[in-house]
């Protein structure tokens, strides 16, 4: 962006670069050396933009998600790099009518074509991998529903690769999108904590999708994103498969070594719930702050974010910052996972 305090001459020097890259359609970044002063201006034409080529896309998976993937891109938020997709299909082991007047394609259709650019991959979790790698070697973009893999190791294997064929991988995570998160984020900014926990409950889980440090990554998510890298230091399982009752406890270490427990507790009739319990050196929170209702969904502003990638919006600290909280929490949910099945309480011990 130019702001300098130039000279009229300067100005319009600038001007007539600016002019020249918006008829050149591609990013650049112009130095200019007047009275001794360097001016750099880095920009994408406005036109540039306007021509990129649609996103063609397909849905793997019409659950919940799948459902609302289609919705979100057939009414793109307005003026949003959401209107750069556009859904070419869907696919599922089913056999289905049209859904919200999409039809049904197959997998090898998919990756066959030249105008279907990426894939949103909405399947339970035991079978993100297999399709989240079949795509990348095909070099299609992927957006995919946590947990993209069910160990660290695997989810490491599938950024390298999405790296080396040149595309996007992006793992949605909306639980950092909610209103309720974002205002406690704010209100605990500044405040130093001296010991917490997080309880989730809520019914029992259909098979395929994982150990619960994984299917409940996303409290693990929330905990690493207030407070920064955990260890873990315990972990245990309690499990009634004939009831369809589980409940896992992991002890986890923030790098202040301060306490933290979450609890992941799964069983007919419990509620859909998170209880906190935060103490910090200037005071306590037991619930989570009221917010009002955002006027952009989650899975639309999750559908931005990932279109704004693939447009080469997002500033790459950004990128890195993400992957690297997403690999650790991946990487937390392995160990926790392990002293779990092991039934060891404690990681020194094991």
């Amino acid at each position: 962006m130019y702001t300098s305090h130039a000279s009229c001459l300067e100005k319009k020097s600038v001007m007539k670069v600016v002019t020249q890259l918006y008829h050149s359609d591609k990013s650049s970044t112009v130095a200019f050396y007047s009275h001794k002063r360097v001016i750099c201006v880095n920009l994408l034409s406005s036109r540039a933009i306007q021509k990129v080529d649609m996103f063609g896309s397909v849905v793997v998976g019409i659950g919940t998600a799948g459902f609302v993937r289609i919705r979100d891109m057939l009414a793109p938020l307005p003026s949003s790099a959401a209107e750069k997709l556009s859904v070419k299909g869907f696919i599922s082991r089913r056999t289905l009518e049209e859904q919200q007047g999409v039809k049904q394609i197959t997998i090898e259709d998919a990756l066959r074509r030249d105008d279907i650019k990426v894939a949103f991959v909405c399947t339970e979790n035991a079978v993100h991998e297999e399709n989240i790698r079949t795509f990348l070697e095909a070099g299609k973009h992927v957006c995919v529903e946590y947990p993209m893999a069910m160990t660290h190791k695997t989810a490491v294997d599938l950024w390298d690769l999405a790296q080396e064929k040149g595309v996007v991988l992006h793992e949605e995570h909306i639980e950092l999108l909610t209103a309720d998160f974002k205002q406690l984020k704010k209100d605990i900014a500044g405040k130093k904590l001296e010991e917490g926990s997080l309880h989730f409950t809520g019914g029992p889980l259909k098979p395929g999708f994982g150990f619960p440090a994984f299917s409940g990554i996303a409290r693990l998510t929330w905990l690493v994103d207030l407070f920064g890298e955990l260890s873990v230091t315990a972990a245990s399982m309690e499990e009634d498969q004939e009831n369809k009752y589980m409940k896992m406890t992991t002890q986890l270490m923030t790098k202040e070594q301060k306490p933290l427990t979450w609890i992941e507790e799964r069983g007919p009739g419990l509620p859909r719930v998170k209880n906190i319990n935060f103490r910090f050196d200037s005071c306590t929170m037991t619930q989570l702050p009221p917010a009002a209702r955002e006027p952009v969904g989650l899975f639309m502003q999750d559908l931005v974010l990932f279109s704004q990638k693939l447009l080469g919006q997002v500033p790459r600290d950004q990128l890195h910052a993400e992957r690297h909280r997403v690999l650790h929490c991946l990487e937390l949910a392995d160990r926790i996972q392990q002293l779990s099945q092991q039934g060891q309480g404690s990681a020194q011990d094991a």
